[in-house]
């Protein structure tokens, strides 16, 4: 087996884009070709995705035909665990690739139209004078608040958690109380209380999207949130799937902290909030329009980040290795 990507990074954050060497995904919807690879292909995600090949941390795309009429590119996403429903910097990563190594065919580079399982996704890349893309912005999937301030008990301590969609669920929880600066030397701890609060949510409060597909209610990941002295200026650091932690400030969590600002009165349509990274690098987020989602409220949030080549691979399953599938270590 030989299985080619090209890898990009957004924020530092890495995304291994497949090329070449996966079999047809069939399905009419993204959320039947999502099932599809988790039921019959997922031997080809944890190759890519885990050790030897890859890292606990490592993040991937499949890119496949549009599901719609007036679509450009389907892309389903994966990780450690299986298979996210959006993903904001990979829709970043997969762009700017597409255009810069001709992954797939684009009509307009300023509406770049993309099925993912979460829904539609509009991506535009800015360029400079020579041509180069030096970002991406992408109007995301409607964006709400499910439940805002609750308490969650986990271990010996109460944790106020916002649940908001922004492509996926995410627990948001304030840092500060908890003690985190939320810097690179904290993540081992991060991950470790990002995860027990993902387990004390899933088993304190329902996840239920109030309109989409059943595959969609699930909470995804642990976002904490620390404001900066800078007004409008915040910081993210998101524990997700099986204790991966985002090393760009995460698309689809700028999406919902927009719609938790724009819920509580903070922001309003158009006004930009720059998020950085655990790292320090940044998105930028705005409500650029409201919009309903199974009668809650929502915002479209616009996010833009920049993305950047790192390797192309080609990997092959020599014969006799006994380790097909990779393995993982936590």
């Amino acid at each position: 087996m030989r299985i080619t990507t090209i890898d990009y990074h957004t924020g530092g954050e890495p995304l291994r884009i497949i090329t070449g060497g996966l079999p047809e995904i069939p399905g009419d919807s993204m959320l039947a070709k999502r099932r599809f690879m988790q039921d019959e292909m997922d031997p080809f995600r944890r190759f890519l995705m885990l050790e030897p090949r890859g890292h606990k941390d490592m993040y991937g795309a499949v890119l496949t035909g549009p599901v719609t009429a007036d679509g450009d590119v389907g892309v389903l996403f994966m990780h450690n665990e299986g298979f996210s429903t959006m993903c904001g910097h990979g829709i970043i990563a997969m762009v700017t690739a597409g255009l810069e190594q001709q992954l797939f065919e684009v009509r307009d580079a300023q509406m770049i139209r993309i099925d993912t399982p979460a829904g539609r996704v509009t991506a535009r890349a800015n360029q400079d004078i020579n041509g180069d893309i030096v970002s991406v912005t992408f109007l995301n999937v409607p964006s709400f608040v499910l439940q805002d301030s609750c308490q969650v008990s986990v271990d010996d301590l109460s944790v106020a958690v916002t649940i908001a969609f922004g492509g996926a669920f995410y627990a948001y929880v304030d840092a500060e109380p908890l003690g985190f600066e939320l810097v690179a030397a904290e993540s081992g701890r991060l991950i470790a209380l990002g995860q027990r609060i993902k387990q004390a949510v899933n088993q304190q409060i329902v996840i239920r999207h109030p309109q989409g597909d059943d595959d969609l209610s699930f909470l995804y990941g642990t976002i904490f949130v620390r404001k900066a002295e800078t007004a409008g200026h915040s910081r993210n650091v998101c524990v997700f799937a099986q204790g991966e932690l985002d090393r760009s400030p995460t698309g689809t969590g700028v999406s919902g902290r927009a719609a938790i600002h724009f819920a509580r009165g903070e922001i309003g349509l158009g006004e930009e909030i720059h998020v950085e990274s655990i790292i320090g690098t940044a998105f930028t987020v705005r409500c650029v329009q409201e919009a309903s989602v199974g009668g809650l409220p929502a915002v479209i949030p616009e996010v833009t980040g920049s993305a950047f080549i790192s390797g192309e691979h080609s990997f092959v399953l020599g014969r006799g290795d006994p380790l097909p599938e990779g393995f993982f270590i936590p």
